[in-house]
Formats: C-alpha cells, sequence, structure tokens
C-alpha cells in the first residue's frame, strides 16, 4: 500500500437514533457476560495451578 494514495479520515460526529443506541448498548453488556465467565475461569484455573505449584513447596 503506497502513502501516495492514502487520505487520513477524522470523524466529528456520528448520527444514531437514541433508542437504537440503548438497544446496542443493552446487546454490548449482554454479550459481555459470557466473556466476564470466560476470564474468571481461566483465572481462577491460572490461580489454582499457582496455588498447587507454591503449596506444595513448603514442607511441614
Amino acid at each position: 500500500m503506497s502513502t501516495e494514495n492514502s487520505q487520513q479520515v477524522v470523524v466529528v460526529d456520528i448520527r444514531m437514533p437514541f433508542l437504537s443506541m440503548v438497544v446496542f448498548m443493552v446487546k454490548w453488556a449482554i454479550a459481555a457476560i459470557p466473556a466476564i465467565i470466560i476470564l474468571m475461569l481461566i483465572g481462577s484455573l491460572i490461580a489454582s495451578l499457582l496455588g498447587g505449584f507454591m503449596g506444595g513447596m513448603h514442607r511441614y
């Protein structure tokens, strides 16, 4: 891609009806729920693995 033919664009305004924006944001929030659950499962797996490795290192 050459820089000779490229143009810079600046977005200054987005016209979107309020109700459409509300629906979009509700869908966005609903879609975030499974993502948060997946991230929590990954975090708990990592924490349990690290806890298992660190817990097995000390002697009684």
